[in-house]
């Protein structure tokens, strides 16, 4: 049963991951539009697009958000674990587990936190005001969905440490 809700799972990972990448796109048309209107005029178009590093700013913030639990799956994340490779196996498996243990409590925290501050924003009203005036937790909404959903990969990152051998994961390894 956990291994088939894995898989599903892995498979919504996946569709953010590749949404993400539909955002890097768009993020790219954009700028390029931009260069493009600042540098050659166009009868009827504007000068540059005024909205584009604000927009370029909330796509990077967003790929982020959707690709960042399908990089925990992969074991892609930033890691240095060149001292589980060099001490004992079941010493190394532990320091996983402690690891695991406290990446759930921070995503667990910052779900906890960015539903707060993006409630917070909703209630009050705020407003973001640059070159487009958007609302506060526009923004705020997409982080606590996404450690929700890293949260959820640490539990089943967990569950596949605990079933595997009692040794450092290898995945992504960095050392020899």
């Amino acid at each position: 049963m956990t291994s088939a809700v894995s898989r599903v799972y892995g498979r919504l990972l996946a569709g953010l991951a590749l949404a993400g990448c539909f955002i890097l796109l768009a993020m790219m048309l954009v700028i390029v539009a931009d260069v493009l209107l600042r540098n050659v005029a166009i009868p009827g178009l504007p000068r540059g697009l005024a909205w584009s590093n604000e927009i370029s700013e909330l796509m990077l913030y967003l790929i982020t958000m959707c690709v960042s639990p399908w990089l925990l799956r992969q074991g892609q994340h930033i890691r240095v674990d060149i001292l589980l490779q060099a001490i004992p196996k079941p010493v190394a498996w532990a320091l996983e587990c402690v690891g695991d243990i406290i990446g759930l409590a921070c995503c667990v925290f910052m779900a906890w936190y960015g539903a707060r501050a993006a409630w917070s924003s909703f209630s009050s009203g705020a407003v973001n005001i640059k070159t487009l005036v958007t609302p506060e937790w526009w923004a705020l909404a997409p982080l606590p969905v996404m450690f929700v959903l890293l949260a959820i990969e640490m539990l089943f990152r967990m569950d596949r440490l605990y079933a595997g051998e009692r040794a450092p994961r290898q995945d992504a390894v960095s050392a020899g």
